[in-house]
């Protein structure tokens, strides 16, 4: 096989439609474009979810809900991971720089440290936020939590 020996499959390509050539073409007159309207038109362009002046769907359908601009989403790392990461990285404070080295956060990410999992080393851990449950574990085994600021 060679370059000049490739052909496309038989059947994926069609005669290219030379519209505007005159009536014997078969696709004169208004070039395949219908009758009236913008669609006929050159330069025609619609916004998205445009349907022809009918009213869009996204205003037909109810809006329901709230959303919160100034919500602060967390990404969660619980506290049963911690320990994993601690002894992992054979380390005794954890950190937001040491949690993305393990993986477990991204660069912009806020981190929240959740209470599910056991914990049974003493660990420093910096982190945004934590739940009440999470702080009571890392005290309970003699670690301290710090909110980073």
């Amino acid at each position: 096989m060679k370059l000049n020996n490739l052909t496309p499959a038989a059947g994926s390509r069609g005669r290219q439609k030379r519209v505007g050539r005159g009536e014997g073409s078969g696709h004169g007159g208004q070039s395949t474009r219908g009758m009236n309207g913008a669609k006929s038109r050159s330069g025609y362009h619609h916004k998205a979810g445009f349907e022809g002046g009918q009213m869009p769907i996204q205003r037909r359908l109810p809006k329901g809900g709230f959303k919160n601009p100034t919500r602060v989403e967390y990404k969660a790392v619980n506290v049963g991971l911690l320990e994993t990461v601690a002894q992992k990285f054979n380390v005794t404070a954890i950190d937001f720089d040491l949690l993305m080295e393990a993986g477990l956060v991204a660069k912009n990410d806020l981190v929240k440290v959740l209470g599910k999992g056991e914990i049974k080393t003493a660990l420093e851990v910096t982190v945004d936020a934590f739940s009440a449950s999470a702080i009571a574990k890392i005290e309970a085994a003699g670690g301290k939590a710090v909110i980073n600021k």
